[in-house]
């Protein structure tokens, strides 16, 4: 299984006393699955992703990727499993602005300390059509071409998971069913588990499974 959570919750301590942001959520994702986490603002989606990549720990339950448990290592364990395992594309891109596109999808292969990290950029580059504006900077890229580089990025290491954090949120609609395709694509092309908050019910349709959450518990299938 990609991943497992049983009985999950979340809740942190502000000024007001105690908010719970989940409650008792029970999913799995096998292998090459694809899941699309629905639901209002404020239900608990982000959170949610956090905790099943691993970038936070529940407040009770357990969480397993790849069987690896998340909910009691320590932060440099998790990151260990993220750099080994784990893909992200956020809404907001996440270039470095002053690295080019190849510059950018090089550098978690440089920081992992993989060999040929020039020509792997290129070849993931060439994968999402950007071949020409490989040496331009994010300034000098529109939006559908920054979230492109995040593909690129996402995908150069070859991930087991994907964790796409809203990844049409700041396109327009053409713009973003063209990266929608080209997302699929990808993960289609690598076999990879995708595991996506979203909402456009068009892309979360396309997964195989959907999730959607209601006031941090997920809502039973009608």
């Amino acid at each position: 299984m990609a991943l497992d959570a049983v009985d999950v919750s979340k809740h942190v301590t502000g000024p007001a006393g105690r908010i719970d942001i989940l409650d008792s959520v029970t999913l799995r994702v096998a292998y090459g699955e694809s899941l699309a986490i629905v639901g209002a603002s404020g239900s608990g989606k982000t959170t949610l992703l956090g905790l099943l990549a691993g970038l936070d720990t529940p407040s009770s339950g357990r969480i397993h990727m790849d069987g690896h448990p998340l909910h009691d290592g320590d932060e440099e364990t998790r990151a260990a499993l993220r750099r080994q395992l784990v893909g992200f594309v956020f809404q907001s891109f996440h270039l470095m602005p002053a690295l080019s596109a190849e510059e950018n999808v090089m550098l978690p292969l440089e920081l992992d300390g993989a060999t040929e990290a020039r020509s792997r950029a290129r070849e993931a580059l060439d994968a999402v059509g950007l071949t020409p504006r490989r040496g331009h900077f994010p300034h000098q890229l529109s939006g559908g071409e920054q979230q492109r580089v995040a593909l690129a990025r996402a995908f150069v290491n070859q991930p087991r998971i994907l964790f796409a954090d809203e990844p049409t949120g700041n396109l327009d609609r053409h713009t973003g069913s063209d990266v929608c395709d080209l997302l699929f694509q990808l993960n289609h092309a690598h076999a990879t588990t995708l595991v996506m908050v979203t909402h456009d019910v068009s892309l979360a349709e396309r997964c195989m499974h959907v999730a959607e959450l209601d006031e941090g518990r997920l809502r039973e299938p009608a």
